[in-house]
Order: C-alpha cells, then sequence, then structure tokens
C-alpha cells in the first residue's frame, strides 16, 4: 500500500469554538455606555493552532493537527472544519473533555477584537503521550498554552531535525524554557518587552539574541513585523486595508511565515508574504474562517487584492 505523502506542517496546540459577537464600539471604551446591543452573532471554529493549519492548507501546504481535541460536540464541530479545510487528523489525541470556547468580541468600527476563554485542564497532555516517531514533519508548529507539551515534543521535534515554529502569546516561568526549544520563535507584540524589559522592539529582540542563535520573530499589529536574523534586523511594514475582524491574524501569519519559509525565501520576502496573509484574513470574520488561497495572497502582493 502507498504510503501517505508526508505532511510539510504537524500543529500541536489549542482549537477552539468561538462565539463572535460584533459590537458597535469596543467594550468598555471611554465614554461609551457600560451595555451594548450585539449587532449580530454567531459560532466558528478557531483557536490559534487549528486556525494556523487550516490557512496553511489554503495555502497549498500538507497540513496535520496533533490535538488535543475535545470530546463534545465543540470538539466534533472543530473535527469536522479541519476534515473540510484538509487538515489530516489521523495522529489527533482526542481528550475525554469538552473543547476549549471563546467568547470574542468585535468592534465593528475598527475590527479590533477581545477574546475570553476558558479551556479544561483535561485537555492537557501527558508526559511522553505522544510518540517521537509522528513528529516526521518539514514544521513543527506549537503555542504555549499547554507549555509541558509544547516544551516536551519540540524538544523530542528537534532531535529528529525537524524545524519547530511558534506562537507565543504570553509570559510565564517557563517561557524562556520554550523559547530555547523552538528553531524559529514567534512572538506576540507584547512578549519581547515583557521577556526583557526593553520597549522597543529592535532593542528587545537583540536582548533576546543573546540567549537565542536562531531567527527570532515579531509580529507588530498595524505596524507589521520585525526579524533578527543574524545580526540583520528587518522590518516590513503591514498592508493597509479595512480591518473587519482581526481575529485570526496571527494565526494566519504564522501560516505565511511557515510557507514561505519552507520555499526557501530570504527573511525579507518571508515577512513580506506573511504580512500580506494576515492583511487578508483582516478583511474578514471569524478565525478560520478568514485564511486566504494562496492567490489571494499573492494579489495582495500585487497590490491587486480587492475584498468581497
Amino acid at each position: 500500500m502507498a504510503q501517505p505523502p508526508a505532511l510539510d506542517v504537524l500543529g500541536l496546540g489549542e482549537s477552539s469554538v468561538d462565539h463572535v459577537n460584533l459590537l458597535p464600539t469596543a467594550p468598555l471604551a471611554r465614554g461609551t455606555a457600560s451595555k451594548l446591543r450585539i449587532s449580530s452573532a454567531f459560532d466558528a471554529a478557531g483557536g490559534q493552532i487549528a486556525s494556523m493549519l487550516a490557512a496553511c492548507s489554503g495555502l497549498g501546504l500538507r497540513s496535520g493537527y496533533l490535538g488535543p481535541l475535545g470530546s463534545d460536540d465543540n470538539g466534533r464541530l472543530i473535527r469536522n472544519e479541519l476534515e473540510r479545510r484538509g487538515v489530516d487528523l489521523s495522529n489527533v489525541l482526542v481528550r475525554d473533555a469538552p473543547a476549549r470556547f471563546a467568547i470574542i468580541l468585535v468592534d465593528e468600527s475598527t475590527g479590533e477584537r477581545t477574546v475570553l476563554w476558558h479551556r479544561d485542564p483535561g485537555l492537557d497532555i501527558r508526559d511522553g503521550e505522544i510518540d517521537p516517531a509522528v513528529l516526521t514533519a518539514r514544521i513543527l508548529h506549537v503555542d504555549d498554552v499547554d507549555e509541558q507539551a509544547a516544551i516536551w515534543t519540540a524538544r523530542a521535534a528537534t532531535a529528529r531535525g525537524v524545524t519547530v515554529t511558534s506562537d507565543l502569546d504570553r509570559v510565564t516561568e517557563r517561557t524562556n524554557e520554550l523559547v530555547a526549544s523552538v528553531s524559529i520563535p514567534i512572538f506576540a507584540e507584547h512578549v519581547p518587552p515583557t521577556l526583557t524589559g526593553e520597549r522597543d522592539p529592535e532593542r528587545a529582540l537583540r536582548k533576546l539574541r543573546k540567549q537565542h542563535a536562531g531567527l527570532l520573530c515579531v509580529t507588530l499589529g498595524t505596524a507589521g513585523s520585525m526579524a533578527l536574523d543574524g545580526d540583520r534586523l528587518i522590518h516590513v511594514p503591514a498592508f493597509k486595508v479595512h480591518a473587519v475582524d482581526t481575529t485570526g491574524a496571527g494565526d494566519v501569519f504564522r501560516a505565511g511565515f511557515v510557507y514561505a519559509l519552507l520555499a526557501g525565501w530570504p527573511t525579507l520576502d518571508v515577512l513580506k508574504f506573511a504580512n500580506a496573509a494576515a492583511a487578508v484574513s483582516c478583511t474578514r470574520l471569524g478565525a478560520m474562517g478568514s485564511a486566504p488561497m494562496l492567490a489571494e495572497v499573492e494579489q495582495m502582493l500585487a497590490g491587486e487584492f480587492v475584498a468581497t
């Protein structure tokens, strides 16, 4: 029997069902009422790793999800959506626990969102539960929610010669350990200043260089993205779009980053492509649902993208 093709990217970390609420303005914004009417609402699959993998599939990469996946109706909704988008689930870990869920509040005037989430501890992965033999993808992508599982799996993947990228969105007592475990840390904007005490992103990345020799990257929201490649700092501005919903933009950025990285492009072009992918996602509602196709990212790069 013919073996299935090896995966380009395998993801370990969060999936979610998002309860999205569109609001006329940001909740608790200065000068607004304490009560806001919801303009519209919908439920959709999301979560940073699941959304990133869906975006990878949309770009033409072979992607797979390790989990964890809840065993309830929400978990089945996420599974169905990932399967529909072509994400391989042959090695997924299903936990006897409810899936993670998030309440997302989207400011219709700016597209910015507030995320309130809940995750059952039963979704945690036990030490040694992941067989290192499944870590055969070209890239392993992890987040920082279940840090112990991420660190162990990243180390096991690295030992097998697999490049490990990350979604680092918070700072804990184990963040430095997780950073050291991955090949290419990709930080959310607020993380490097918190880790280093340096508010300037360049100074923060250069301070992090002292503990990590690899490519370092940070997303900067409307300011684009920045990377430290050796001693060379590269900053790429964001594409200007009318943002409808920024939910999932960071996940799509990482998918674009991985796509361009696997293509062997220079770091400057990696950031440009990832920024373009994130920009397309901001013109649509939802996390997983905002994932662009390759042709759309190419249109954004060429200045030809038209939001629909």
